[in-house]
C-alpha cells in the first residue's frame, strides 16, 4: 500500500495541527541538513470570467527550508489577489485539543491498538512508535486513525522537514503582512470528522499502511515534492493513484468528494467579482478526479499558467 503518499498530500494540514508531535509529546530529534536555495516551479492554474479571477495553486504542507517556490508567477498571482483561500484555517491549540478529545476517543473497552492490528504488523507498529519517541500506550485510549496520522508526520523533522516551511504557513504569513483576508474551505471539525466517521476496518487499514510505509516516508515524500517542484502534476497524479488502488474508499473520503465540493465552491465564487488565490494540497489538483476535472464536467475551464 501507499496510503501514506495519499495522506501526506491530501490531509497533512490537519495532521500537523493535532498529532502528538504537534503537541510536543514526541521525542526531539536532530533535523537533517536543510535544502539550500533549491529552485521550484510548482504548477499554477487560473479560472476566470469577465470580472472574476481564481488562481489554483497546489501546496505541499510540510517542506524543507530553502526550497524557493514563492516567487515568479506564484508570487505575482498571490500579489494580484484580494483574498487567500486555504483548506483550513488553523484553530488555536486549546480549541484543537478540545476537538480531538471530542472526536478521537476510542469506545470504552476497546483493545490496545497493537492488539487490533494484524499479528504480523504489531512489532513494526511498536518499532515505529519507539522511533518517534511516543509510548504506544498513549494511543490506546484513542481511535486507530490518530496513530496512523501521527506516524504520517511525526518522523518528518529528523528528515529535515519543517512545518513552518510548509506552503500554507508561508502564504498565511504573506496574507497577514499584506492585510489580505484568509478564509477556509473546511473547518478542523469537518476534517477530523472524515477520520472519526471511518469504519473501524478502514481506520485499521489506514494505520497498517502507515506502519508499512513508515520506513519509506522520506523516499515517498521526497518523490512527491520533486514532482511538485518540477511542476509535473501528471507525474504527481500517477504517484497519487498508486495509493488509491488498494483502498478506494479512503481516496473517496479524502480526495474525490472534497474535490467535487471545492469545484462547486469555485463555480459559485465566479459569481462574485474579484481575484482569489486558492491554495489546497497538490494532490487535489492532480489525477483523474482533480478539482480541475470536476470543473471541466461543468464546462468550467482551468487554464495552466506556464512560466
Amino acid at each position: 500500500m501507499k496510503l501514506k503518499s495519499l495522506f501526506a498530500v491530501a490531509a497533512a494540514p490537519l495532521a500537523l495541527l493535532f498529532s502528538p508531535l504537534a503537541f510536543g509529546q514526541a521525542a526531539p530529534a536532530a533535523a537533517a541538513p536543510a535544502v539550500q536555495n533549491r529552485p521550484a516551479d510548482p504548477a499554477l492554474w487560473v479560472v476566470k470570467d469577465a470580472d472574476t479571477t481564481i488562481y489554483l495553486f497546489g501546496t505541499v504542507h510540510v517542506l524543507q527550508p530553502g526550497l524557493s517556490w514563492f516567487d515568479s508567477a506564484v508570487k505575482t498571482a498571490f500579489d494580484k489577489s484580494d483574498t487567500l483561500v486555504l483548506e483550513l484555517i488553523e484553530p488555536d491549540p486549546a480549541a484543537m485539543q478540545a476537538l480531538l478529545v471530542k472526536t478521537a476517543m476510542a469506545p470504552a473497552g476497546a483493545k490496545p491498538i497493537a492488539e487490533q492490528l494484524p499479528a504480523d504488523k504489531r512489532d513494526a507498529y511498536l518499532k515505529a512508535m519507539a522511533d518517534i519517541g511516543v509510548p504506544p500506550a498513549a494511543f490506546d485510549m484513542l481511535q486507530p486513525w490518530v496513530a496512523g496520522i501521527t506516524l504520517s508526520v511525526a518522523g518528518l523533522p529528523k528528515l529535515g522537514y519543517d512545518p513552518a516551511s510548509g506552503a500554507e504557513k508561508v502564504l498565511t504569513a504573506a496574507a497577514k503582512d499584506a492585510d489580505k483576508p484568509v478564509i477556509g474551505l473546511e473547518t478542523a471539525e469537518q476534517q477530523l470528522g472524515y477520520f472519526s466517521s471511518m469504519p473501524q476496518a478502514l481506520q485499521l487499514a489506514f494505520l497498517t499502511s502507515a506502519v508499512d510505509d513508515y520506513p519509506k516516508l522520506g523516499t515517498e515524500l521526497g518523490k512527491m515534492i520533486d514532482q511538485w517542484a518540477a511542476g509535473d502534476p501528471e507525474a504527481l497524479g500517477a504517484t497519487m493513484n498508486e495509493g488509491m488502488r488498494d483502498t478506494p474508499e479512503l481516496a473517496r473520503i479524502l480526495l474525490t468528494e472534497r474535490n467535487a465540493r471545492w469545484a462547486k465552491w469555485i463555480e459559485a465564487r465566479l459569481q462574485t467579482p474579484g481575484t482569489v488565490f486558492l491554495a489546497v494540497g497538490a494532490g487535489h489538483l492532480a489525477g483523474n478526479d482533480s478539482v480541475q476535472a470536476f470543473l471541466a464536467k461543468d464546462q468550467v475551464k482551468a487554464e495552466r499558467i506556464r512560466y
